[in-house]
């Protein structure tokens, strides 16, 4: 948490109110994303309960189980899931565009648009990943075959929920952390974990403080937590009893019965639900009238393209992700998680005045006025070329912590490319020489602004540029310890004929 992040929550909590953070959106909302709240039994994350799902408020579809731990019901309550989910998918399949051919890629062809899934919160993103893992393995034929659409389920269940941890991406979107990078609201992180008291701080009911209204959404009698887990209370008290009397009934044989428990199971499971759904949607309006930022629709494209890889992987290929990554594996996969962090961070930062607020307080950006600017200054390459290199000097009260190796970029001349020549401290101020090293317009001749002008007010941050992949020797060849085999059991290996 930054220390503008901690202002703002003790503003929120002396105000009564949530703090807004920022006022544009980093990341897209679909016009119909599929909204899916899961519940399952608490102390047992593993058995789904119910789920409520759809593309609008008015037309939540809910899916229950009738009897949790009975194999059968379950399987056809994912079938029911697999349904609705890939349905959906599908749907954004249908059309397709032609992307041009750039410096680094040739043309090529990728779906128009991506689904979006938007769940409550961290935890229920959570459960969507460990039900795509407990159901990309299921068998389509067997004793107890699940059909084709159970293991398609969780192979694109498990794809959303990979691709949630790579940053800036929307596919899987979980609306408290989406809520969090635009409000801060007088409670704790952990507090703001439960949605409907984090929207009670950002939107409260007339007549009633944030705190007032949270501490309301925090009833679980007032307002079922849904997330995912239920409430031990209602479990105990509700929910057992019911599923009691459907177990009777199947002893019976009684299909009226069966029929009549089942429903009665439905309506007590809906109630723990609906509040939950109008939250989501809710949050969901709040969040789609923020203004966009262009950044946005850039890493919209990257993830229509992660959808179109990944479906056309399905239909050449389609064998689910494997249980866990080799070590070579995961490190491929943190080092571009770490790429993308930092590079979203940046773009972030020159999007959102906040942001580089923030990064101002910790030395990572400043903001100054210039003091003076020599535009034409030129000096000699390696190769005793003439250069055009314009230096400027900004005074700034602003603590620098940048290294003079870095490449800084300013949100007003996002083309341009700079570095610290000189750093210079008198007493609260410090002044900050930086040259233009790209991004002027002109080789020999800067175009007109692209050199700031003394007494303008700018500011910069670190631009983490283009970072070349890191290569990282495949699994073959790295010691047992990392995947690989010792030396005599490849050589080993290698004399087995394959099938």
């Amino acid at each position: 948490m930054t220390l503008l992040a901690a202002l703002a929550r003790l503003r929120a909590a002396e105000a009564g109110r949530a703090v807004q953070l920022s006022g544009v959106r980093h990341r897209r909302l679909a016009s119909t994303p599929l909204v899916i709240i899961p519940l399952t039994l608490a102390g047992d994350p593993a058995t789904p309960v119910a789920v409520m799902t759809g593309t609008a408020r008015g037309r939540g579809q809910l899916l229950t189980v009738a009897q949790p731990r009975n194999r059968n019901l379950r399987l056809a309550f994912l079938t029911s899931l697999a349904q609705a989910i890939l349905g959906y998918i599908a749907g954004w399949q249908q059309a397709t565009e032609v992307v041009p051919a750039s410096r680094n890629r040739e043309a090529r062809r990728r779906y128009a648009q991506a689904p979006q899934v938007i769940v409550p919160n961290r935890a229920a993103r959570d459960y969507l990943g460990l039900l795509g893992r407990a159901t990309r393995f299921q068998q389509a034929d067997g004793p107890y075959a699940a059909g084709p659409a159970v293991p398609a389920l969780g192979k694109w269940l498990t794809f959303l929920a990979d691709s949630a941890d790579h940053p800036g991406s929307a596919l899987l979107v979980e609306l408290t952390g989406f809520l969090a990078e635009h409000w801060a609201t007088g409670q704790s992180p952990l507090e703001d974990a439960n949605l409907a008291a984090q929207m009670a701080w950002i939107d409260p009911p007339a007549g009633m403080t944030g705190l007032q209204a949270a501490l309301a959404a925090e009833d679980p009698l007032r307002c079922p937590p849904a997330g995912p887990a239920t409430d031990p209370s209602f479990d105990q008290a509700v929910l057992e009893p019911l599923v009691r009397s459907y177990d009777r009934a199947v002893k019976a044989g009684s299909d009226t019965g069966m029929k009549r428990a089942a429903a009665e199971i439905e309506d007590a499971l809906r109630t723990q639900l609906q509040l939950t759904w109008d939250v989501a949607w809710n949050a969901i309006a709040l969040l789609q009238a923020l203004p966009e930022t262009s950044g946005a629709a850039r890493r919209w494209a990257e993830d229509r393209d992660s959808f179109t890889r990944y479906g056309s992987y399905l239909a050449e290929d389609g064998r689910p992700q494997p249980r866990h990554d080799s070590a070579a594996a995961a490190a491929a996969r943190l080092a571009r998680l770490e790429r993308a962090q930092a590079a979203y961070d940046a773009q972030r930062a020159m999007e959102d005045p906040y942001i580089l607020a923030g990064l101002r307080t910790t030395g990572e950006a400043f903001a100054g006025q210039v003091i003076s600017a020599d535009p034409t200054r030129t000096t000699r390459g390696a190769s005793g070329l003439l250069l055009l290199r314009p230096r400027f000097t900004v005074r700034t009260a602003d603590p620098v912590r940048i290294g003079a190796e870095c490449t800084l970029a300013c949100p007003s001349r996002p083309l341009q490319q700079t570095r610290i020549a000189q750093v210079s401290r008198s007493g609260e101020s410090t002044d900050v020489t930086l040259e233009v090293v790209a991004g002027m317009g002109k080789v020999t001749k800067p175009t007109p602004g692209a050199v700031p002008v003394v007494g303008e007010q700018v500011s910069y941050t670190i631009d983490p540029g283009y970072w070349a992949p890191r290569q990282f020797p495949p699994a073959g060849q790295t010691p047992w310890t990392h995947g690989g085999p010792p030396a005599q059991a490849a050589a080993g290996l290698a004399q087995v004929p394959r099938p």
